[in-house]
């Protein structure tokens, strides 16, 4: 009995039409077969937002030959629930999310659309996978990354993940990548400025900027390992219990 390939949903935050999301195209090919929703245009940024308040549009496209692509005019997420429920209706083997120009490590994963449709597909129970590239570049180049991401897609379909559990690979913008590091979050933050300035109309707006400040000076840390040149590998999950608040709170005098 032939052995059935693997059913795998690509999609990405960048948009449809991103280098990053044809490179996991390219790879994912040799694993399964493949189907791509992806947004119609750039949604960095967006978190886990979904759409509520106005239709949803998914078309398909053409872009690259032989290979199933929908665009839609919603989130990451958005996709994601689409894909599941219209598109393949059943639940992929594998969802990979990518590849991000720019890093996701650290305090980014919450801001991620990258990162938040990974997870949307770990809510569903489909083992989920996020991957970014260091550089913010449209011309960035994907090539050393390529063998890490093969590597990790074939690992997740052969093992499986714990529930719950997702995993969050980010790629320092080297040509030869040292290995791959299983690390935890780093503890960071952006320390953000908002530039004003005024517009043709004499109107007041605001252009976000500021630094990130690394303050975790562990040797354990995805920010650690992408500075040494590895590749960063942190499994995320979706449940934000504090767990060791709870015997705090528990002693707390509530008065109502």
């Amino acid at each position: 009995m032939t052995k059935q390939r693997p059913t795998i949903l690509i999609t990405n935050d960048d948009g449809i039409t991103a280098p990053g999301i044809k490179v996991l195209i390219e790879l994912m090919r040799q694993l399964g077969d493949i189907v791509v929703v992806a947004p119609d245009s750039p949604q960095s940024g967006m978190g886990h937002a979904v759409t509520i308040a106005k239709p949803l549009r998914l078309d398909k496209v053409d872009i690259y030959e032989g290979v199933e692509m929908y665009q839609c005019s919603g989130t990451p997420v958005d996709c994601v629930k689409l894909a599941v429920n219209k598109v393949l209706h059943k639940k992929p083997d594998l969802l990979v999310s990518g590849i991000n120009h720019g890093y996701n490590s650290s305090i980014n994963v919450i801001y991620s659309g990258t990162m938040s449709a990974a997870m949307e597909g770990a809510i569903e129970g489909i083992p989920s996978v996020g991957f970014s590239l260091g550089d913010f570049r449209q011309d960035a180049d994907f090539e050393a990354t390529r063998p890490f991401v093969l590597d990790v897609a074939k690992q997740i379909l052969a093992n499986g993940l714990p529930a719950g559990t997702l995993l969050n690979v980010n790629f320092p913008p080297v040509k030869d990548i040292k290995g791959l590091k299983v690390c935890r979050q780093a503890i960071a933050k952006w320390e953000e400025e908002f530039d004003e300035r005024i517009d043709p109309n004499g109107r007041r707006y605001f252009w976000l900027t500021g630094k990130f400040a690394l303050n975790d000076k562990g040797e354990d840390t995805d920010e650690y390992a992408l500075n040494e040149g590895f590749a960063s590998v942190v499994p995320v999950h979706f449940d934000f219990t504090s767990y060791n608040a709870i015997p705090t709170l528990k002693n707390w005098n509530f008065n109502v």
